[in-house]
This record gives structure tokens, C-alpha cells and sequence, in this order.
């Protein structure tokens, strides 16, 4: 995994901020960073944060 943040909510900050800046979707920014999507969800999950497609960031 690259070098992200582990801490579950600096992980959703850094994330919604290069899906908003970055990537049209999750799927391309975990190929980007060769991130395992389904251990990102199950994280953010953990402290209720979901993808949602249509805004593409983690509510």
C-alpha cells in the first residue's frame, strides 16, 4: 500500500481531498496509489464513512 495516512479519519480527509481534486472515481485513485479498495471501505466503515458514487467522496 502506498504511503497514506493508517488513522481512519485523516485517511477520509486525504482521500475525499484527491477524489476532489484528482480522480473522477475511487476506483481511479486506488489504481493510482495501487490501494486495495475493499480495505479502504472496510476502514472507513469502521468510523461510518461510505463511498458515495454521485459525489465522489467518502459521507
Amino acid at each position: 500500500m502506498a504511503a497514506i495516512p493508517k488513522d481512519p479519519v485523516m485517511l477520509m480527509s486525504f482521500l475525499n481531498t484527491q477524489l476532489r481534486d484528482n480522480y473522477s472515481s475511487f476506483e481511479d485513485l486506488c489504481g493510482a496509489y495501487d490501494l486495495d479498495a475493499e480495505e479502504i471501505r472496510e476502514k472507513l466503515s469502521a468510523i461510518d464513512y461510505h463511498y458515495d458514487v454521485d459525489r465522489n467522496q467518502f459521507v
